[in-house]
């Protein structure tokens, strides 16, 4: 895989680590982030909300995150995109997980974000 190094980039290798502090730290405390996935809607308003969105609800303790398969970044004007795909296991089997995100930064942080997520798909 192409290392590609954004803070979109750098925010798919901290979440497929499941690394809490290193996501912290690409998120600005003012966070402005909405997230879709299959069945809701999310919204985080500050860091904290975010990584308890991200890592109890998104994956949870029992889903491991086994590789990051892919990670592609570009910028739309003045966002940046990212799409990212994981290979994740849990006790209902393997999945592949999808996530395409558009972010802008202040301060060299990640101070809004929107990501829609394909979900758990079978592999």
């Amino acid at each position: 895989m192409h290392r590609t190094t954004t803070l979109g980039a750098d925010f798919a290798r901290a979440l497929a680590a499941k690394d809490s502090a290193a996501i912290r730290e690409l998120i600005h405390p003012e966070i402005d982030f909405r997230g879709l996935t299959p069945s809701r809607s999310w919204e985080a308003s500050n860091p904290d909300e975010l990584v308890s969105i991200l890592l109890e609800d998104w994956f949870e303790a029992d889903d491991e995150i086994e590789a990051l398969e892919s990670v592609e970044s570009d910028s739309v004007a003045d966002r940046e995109r990212v799409g990212y795909r994981f290979s994740v296991s849990n006790p209902d089997g393997r999945h592949l997980v999808e996530q395409q995100a558009y972010l802008a930064e202040r301060d060299g942080q990640i101070c809004w974000m929107r990501v829609v997520c394909s979900g758990f798909r079978p592999a």
